[in-house]
């Protein structure tokens, strides 16, 4: 049976994720609180603004820039868009 949280993003008990995403703090607090939903919708939104924004990985700002979206964006808050994506839509 799988693990469950309260979401803090979607604010309601989902599966939560199998592991920490990443080590650390901040890891264990998205493995305490955000679902495998959220957070799937997170790394489909990242995605989008890497591709979109042409962040550099490398660069310690873009990363820093996407710390600071993947929290506002966990926390309900506005998050940016990115520039150029349209949904698709279902005919």
């Amino acid at each position: 049976m799988s693990r469950t949280v309260f979401c803090r993003r979607l604010q309601q008990e989902l599966p939560g994720l199998e592991k920490a995403p990443f080590p650390g703090p901040k890891g264990q607090d998205i493995f305490d609180n955000i679902s495998k939903q959220a957070w799937d919708e997170w790394m489909a939104h990242q995605t989008r603004l890497i591709n979109e924004k042409r962040l550099n990985m490398m660069d310690m700002t873009s990363r820093v820039y996407l710390q600071e979206q993947m929290q506002r964006f966990f926390n309900g808050e506005a998050v940016d868009a990115a520039e150029g994506y349209v949904p698709e839509t279902k005919a």
